[in-house]
């Protein structure tokens, strides 16, 4: 029970890596907290999973875009439970597209659902755990945006400004004892792969060392570790989960 009656709030908490994150989480002790935007039925079958399991895992829609949504969410999670330990920014877009092609739109709503819904969420949890002097932030960022993949300009560039976030926070957080790390996973089985080119997938399972793809919980597993005790004396650092790509 690693997690043992902490309060933990997972964005994008209802699919592929969030779902995993929530499901790890409780089945440690926390209280988990799952965000959701749109996809009711994946928010469903995960309450449903929960459940049987007696699991402590709640739900809660709100667009991680706004911020008056998300301040009105950590103020009621706050509230109920009077204390937030742990954060995870699990939220991400992919819009891929070679430069010349990609369109404002899809600039734009990767900076909006990769970026600003970090600075969002971060801002106001941070609010309630620097007067604690306690808590753990981990943000999901990507080997794209260490590496760089072709199509993925936009992507990348997110991804990578979540790595610089993570290292600037965790150095104004580090005085009140609140821990910032990010987690870059690799290619991951998940709808987003399933519609990708198989060349294209057999290419970078190819170039890894283990030579597969990876499973959601095995990212969760990492993001877990973070999250408790055992990583302590650790902040501002990416974990890379890739199986060897980079």
């Amino acid at each position: 029970m690693l997690l043992k009656d902490k309060v933990a709030i997972v964005t994008g908490g209802t699919k592929g890596i969030g779902r995993a994150i929530s499901l790890g989480f409780a089945e440690e002790g926390a209280r988990v907290i799952s965000i959701f935007s749109k996809d009711t039925e994946a928010a469903e079958n995960l309450i449903q999973e929960a459940s049987s399991k007696r699991l402590n895992l709640g739900l809660y829609k709100t667009d991680v875009t706004q911020f008056e949504q998300v301040r009105e969410m950590v103020e009621e999670v706050f509230n109920k439970y009077g204390r937030i330990d742990i954060l995870v920014n699990n939220v991400g877009l992919i819009r891929d597209n070679f430069l010349m092609l990609m369109s404002d739109e899809d600039w734009d709503s990767l900076v909006k659902a990769n970026l600003t819904s970090l600075f969002y969420c971060c801002k106001a949890v941070i609010r309630k755990m620097i007067p604690e002097k306690r808590g753990k932030i981990i943000n999901i960022s990507s080997v794209s945006g260490i590496i760089g993949t072709a199509g993925q300009t936009n992507y990348a560039a997110t991804k990578g400004g979540v790595t610089s976030f993570t290292k600037s926070l965790a150095r104004e957080l580090g005085p009140f004892n609140i821990h910032v790390n990010a987690v870059a996973p690799g290619l991951i089985e998940s709808e987003v792969v399933s519609k990708m080119p198989k060349e294209k997938v057999e290419a970078i399972v190819k170039s890894s060392s283990l030579g597969r793809i990876g499973k959601p919980e095995e990212v969760a597993h990492a993001v877990l570790f973070l999250a408790s005790d055992h990583s302590n004396y650790i902040t501002g650092q990416t974990l890379i989960v890739d199986g060897g790509i980079v």
